[in-house]
């Protein structure tokens, strides 16, 4: 099947290893002073590793390659040192956790919170790029998770934005996405752009798909990066 999947320029990577443990499915290893794609079925194509080569050495390219398979990933890390291990094994976002609560709740539950929500659809893969609502705004793209961790997603980041939203490890044909996202630049020329990914590795690739639509267009636009905890907290949120 045709893919994304990691390419490693050997002339540019030096074999410092800086992105080995940032590839969380263990697909990459530094053999004879260079690092190599180890496993096709163990790479997800997301480039979460891809930022931390100070080379320059990783990019993503779409060619006939396995099928990525989690299976294989979490047999691989089940045998994998124990430095290595994550605790309930497997990829990070689909780690399985309790998330313990205070037992505080809302006194008043006499209303729902607004919808803050100004269109429809929202599916990366079903709307418009083109559509009023993108014109000259300011476009919120939120990885699935998002909305579902924040209790205030709505009030304190949806409020006056445009949204789209997106899972970068599970949806297919992303490529689309970026061509969206594109046209959303150039034809309905967006003000700005947030980003707001869950802490977990794989929705990096969403930032990837942005700044590979900025690459493509014509126009250039703030793109502000938010990175959510599992518990709802704004773990990290900067311009980039």
């Amino acid at each position: 099947m045709k893919r994304d999947i990691l390419k490693i320029d050997e002339e540019l990577c030096n074999g410092c290893g800086q992105c080995v443990p940032n590839c969380h499915e263990g697909a990459l290893q530094v053999i004879d002073g260079k690092v190599r794609l180890v496993s096709e079925l163990m790479c997800d194509g997301l480039g979460a590793c891809i930022g931390h080569c100070p080379e320059g050495a990783i990019t993503i390219e779409t060619r006939e390659a396995e099928p990525y398979n989690e299976i294989q990933v979490l047999v691989a890390q089940h045998h994998s040192p124990p430095q290595l291990h994550l605790d309930g094994g497997g990829c990070p976002g689909s780690r399985t956790m309790v998330i313990e609560k205070s037992g505080q709740t809302l006194t008043d539950l006499s209303s729902d919170q607004p919808t803050e929500l100004r269109q429809w659809p929202v599916q990366m893969h079903l709307v418009n790029p083109n559509a009023p609502y993108f014109r000259s705004a300011d476009l919120l793209l939120a990885a699935d998770c998002v909305a579902f961790s924040m209790g205030a997603f709505h009030s304190k980041h949806l409020r006056g934005k445009s949204l789209a939203i997106a899972c970068p490890k599970l949806d297919q044909g992303t490529d689309t996405y970026v061509e969206k996202l594109t046209a959303m630049i150039d034809i309905a020329k967006v003000n700005t752009i947030t980003v707001m990914m869950m802490e977990v590795p794989c929705c990096g690739g969403l930032l990837h798909m942005v700044r590979t639509a900025l690459s493509n267009a014509t126009r250039k636009v703030p793109v502000k990066k938010m990175i959510i905890g599992i518990n709802g907290d704004v773990l990290q949120e900067e311009w980039v």
